[in-house]
């Protein structure tokens, strides 16, 4: 049985491989391991240990506390009280976020008020 921080951490891992445009192969090569690993890691399959935490933290270039952002959300969910939904989930959330971190400082500011005011009007 997946341990809920194993998962947690996994999908972090995912996130942060995502964002900067790594693959799970080119993941491994700069960690030492095979993508599979990877994969295990990424779904809280195997559990990471705290030197390969580190390692995967060196090469996707974030503290390791990065890793575990957000985890008292997540554990929340899991025993049924109210949090947010897990947005490292969903692809095309992930998409959005990465798309939005291309777009130049003064623009995305723009396109940043222009969606909190389309929310508060649908709200």
């Amino acid at each position: 049985m997946k341990h809920p921080v194993d998962v947690h951490v996994g999908k972090r891992v995912r996130h942060r491989r995502w964002m900067v445009g790594m693959t799970q192969q080119q993941l491994a090569g700069k960690v030492g391991i095979k993508f599979q690993q990877i994969q295990k890691y990424e779904t809280g399959m195997n559990r990471i240990s705290a030197s390969r935490l580190w390692d995967i933290a060196e090469a996707l270039d974030v503290p390791v506390s990065f890793f575990f952002e957000g985890i008292s959300d997540q554990i929340e969910i899991q025993s049924g009280e109210n949090a947010p939904s897990d947005l490292l989930a969903d692809k095309e959330a992930l998409e959005l976020v990465r798309s939005y971190y291309q777009i130049p400082e003064t623009q995305r500011r723009r396109l940043f008020d222009l969606a909190r005011a389309i929310s508060e009007d649908a709200a």
